[in-house]
């Protein structure tokens, strides 16, 4: 019967040190899958963070293109206005400027007291695209 006790135990020993290599082998997997899925994890979150921050990002940017588009038209407008109300002699441009003095030596000089100085067409034209 000694002998069938060693065996026994020996098989015994043996089943034991299966288990616990089985054991070990299905640990160390766990934590090597657990450590894999906390990086996608991770990832997903930051993923995430930056994609929520680029969209705040798109919305601050279209209302900037909004704002500022409408203040260019509402310019425009202004202008145009204004250009309609030159041409039809409602408003008046005033271009402040001064004169370059005219020396003595020059030839003949005539006056034309008719008109008061002003922009000619062509200026005025130019001066409301700019």
């Amino acid at each position: 019967m000694s002998r069938a006790i060693l065996i026994t135990c020996v098989a015994v020993v043996a089943i034991l040190f299966s288990l616990g290599w089985a054991v070990n082998h299905y640990r160390s997997n766990a934590i090597a899958y657990k450590e894999q899925r906390d990086t996608a994890n991770s990832k997903l979150t930051q993923a995430s963070a930056t994609l929520t921050d680029m969209q705040t990002r798109q919305r601050d940017v279209a209302a900037l293109d909004a704002k500022y588009t409408q203040e260019l038209a509402d310019a425009r407008h202004t202008i145009d206005e204004l250009q309609r109300d030159v041409v039809a002699g409602t408003k008046r441009l005033r271009v402040n400027n001064t004169c370059q003095p005219v020396s003595e030596a020059s030839g003949t000089s005539s006056v034309d007291d008719a008109t008061s100085p002003g922009l000619t067409d062509a200026a005025q034209r130019d001066y409301f695209r700019l």
